[in-house]
């Protein structure tokens, strides 16, 4: 009855854990965003189009692929 109930809470804090950096990833591309990165105009709106689907997943609780746009979007900025 232990193992279960452990795996539950531990699964609970990996998920806070996890959701917890979307913000930050978030943070990171409007920072380098703000700096006026030189990108190609289809760069710069996949970074866009890529940052606003991030935050619409993490909104809906969909945080693996929240982090999966944030990544790719912080890829093309070299973050």
């Amino acid at each position: 009855m232990r193992a279960p109930l452990i795996l539950i809470a531990g699964l609970a804090v990996a998920g806070a854990a996890w959701a917890g950096n979307c913000p930050v990833d978030m943070k990171a591309i409007d920072a380098k965003l703000a700096a006026k990165p030189t990108l190609s105009k289809e760069d710069a709106d996949k970074v866009a189009k890529l940052r606003k689907s991030g935050e619409d997943h993490h909104k809906a609780g969909k945080h693996a692929e929240s982090m999966k746009d944030l990544g790719e979007a912080k890829k093309i900025l070299g973050i």
